[in-house]
C-alpha cells in the first residue's frame, strides 16, 4: 500500500510517499481502508518537533511512528476474531490520536478505539475532517461546562478547532463572539457566531467586553490578554498552550482564577455523540482545501501558511477531487 513517511523532522519536504505492507488486524481490531484523512496542528507539530520537546517524546531525530495523520474516514475491509460492533463494509470515521498512522492506504484501529459510523449525511472527505477539531473543542467546552446565555469569546475561530468550538458553544447555548481575520467574518457568521471580530483591525484593544468562558484556540494571543477579557469567576481556556502558558496556567490557577489547558482526551462514545448532533443538521464540516496523497507535501506547506479556513483535506482514494469545499 501507500503511505507517506516523516523521514526526519523539518520541512514539509521531509515527507516522502513509500510503499508498504498492509497492516493484519489483531483480535480487536478492524483494518480500515483510509479515503480521506486531514493535514491538522498536531501533524504539522510533531513533522517540526515543534516545540523542541516533541522529540522526548515521540523520537529523537524522527517520530518513532514515522506516519503522521491521526483522523481518518474509510471503509472496514476485515476484522479482527473478537470484533462484535462492526462488520466489513461499514463506513467509519474517527481518529487514532498520538498514534498517528493515517497518512496511508490502509490502518487498524481497535473496536473500542475513538470512532464511530459514519454520518450518512457527509462523504468520506467531509467526514475525515471533523475528529480533530470536534473532540479538541468538546474536551474543552464540557470542562469549561458551558451554559446556556453564558457568553463565550473564541480567539482563532476560524481553524480546525475554533470552527468546531463556534459551533458545539452555539448547540449548549452561548452567545459566541469569533475573533478571526476579515476575509473569514462570513464564514464564522454562517456556522453560528452572534458576533465577529476582525483581529487585523479592532482585534480586542478596543472591545471592552467581558465573558465567562475565553477559548484561545491558537496559541497567538497572549496569557494576559486571554485574563483581561474574562470576568471574575470565569473560565480561560489555553486550547493550544506550550510549556511556559501550561506553566503561568497552573500557577495562576493556584490563587482561583480556573484555566483549562493540557492534551484532549477522547473516546468512541463522544465520536458516536458528535455522529447524532451532525445526523440532526447541529454541525457541519468546514474544510478549506483537499488535496491528494501524493499531494501531502504541497498541503504540509498550505497549513504552514497560518491562514486555513477550517480544515485541509486528504484524500487517499476514491472520491473525486473539489478545490471548492468550503460550506
Amino acid at each position: 500500500m501507500k503511505a507517506v513517511e516523516c523521514t526526519r523532522y523539518g520541512a514539509p519536504e521531509v515527507l516522502k510517499l513509500i510503499e508498504i505492507e498492509i497492516p493484519k488486524p489483531k483480535a480487536d481490531e478492524l483494518l480500515i481502508r483510509v479515503y480521506a484523512t486531514a493535514v491538522n496542528s498536531g501533524d504539522v507539530r510533531i513533522r517540526k518537533a515543534d516545540p523542541w520537546a516533541v522529540r522526548l517524546f515521540f523520537g529523537f531525530k524522527r517520530p518513532k511512528n514515522p506516519i503522521l495523520g491521526g483522523v481518518f474516514s474509510g471503509e472496514v475491509v476485515a476484522v479482527g476474531r473478537n470484533v462484535q460492533t462492526y462488520k466489513i463494509g461499514d463506513t467509519i470515521f474517527g481518529t487514532t490520536g498520538m498514534t498517528f498512522g493515517t497518512y496511508a492506504e490502509y490502518i487498524t484501529v481497535k473496536e473500542t478505539g475513538t470512532i464511530a459510523r459514519r454520518p450518512d449525511s457527509l462523504n468520506h472527505t467531509e467526514a475525515a475532517v471533523i475528529p480533530f477539531g470536534a473532540m479538541t473543542a468538546l474536551h474543552f467546552m464540557r470542562k469549561a461546562e458551558i451554559q446556556p446565555g453564558q457568553k463565550i469569546l473564541i480567539y482563532g475561530a476560524s481553524g480546525a478547532i475554533g470552527s468546531a468550538a463556534v459551533q458545539l458553544a452555539k448547540y449548549y447555548g452561548a452567545e459566541v463572539t469569533a475573533v478571526c481575520s476579515g476575509s473569514n467574518m462570513e464564514l464564522m457568521r454562517k456556522i453560528g457566531a452572534d458576533k465577529v471580530l476582525n483581529y487585523q483591525q479592532e482585534g480586542l484593544s478596543l472591545n471592552q467586553e467581558k465573558y465567562d468562558v475565553v477559548y484561545e484556540t491558537v496559541n497567538k494571543l497572549s496569557f494576559r490578554e486571554s485574563r483581561k477579557h474574562v470576568k471574575k469567576g470565569g473560565t480561560v481556556v489555553l486550547g493550544a498552550a506550550d510549556f511556559s502558558k501550561m506553566l503561568r496556567a497552573g500557577i495562576t490557577g493556584l490563587f482561583g482564577q480556573k484555566i483549562l489547558t493540557g492534551v484532549a482526551k477522547e473516546s468512541g462514545a463522544e465520536m458516536k455523540w458528535m455522529k447524532e448532533l451532525i445526523d440532526e443538521g447541529k454541525f457541519v464540516p468546514v474544510i478549506d482545501r483537499a488535496f491528494s496523497l501524493e499531494e501531502l507535501v504541497e498541503a504540509h506547506r498550505y497549513v504552514d501558511l497560518g491562514h486555513k479556513k477550517g480544515n485541509v483535506a486528504v484524500q487517499v482514494v476514491g472520491e473525486p477531487r473539489n478545490e471548492s469545499f468550503l460550506r
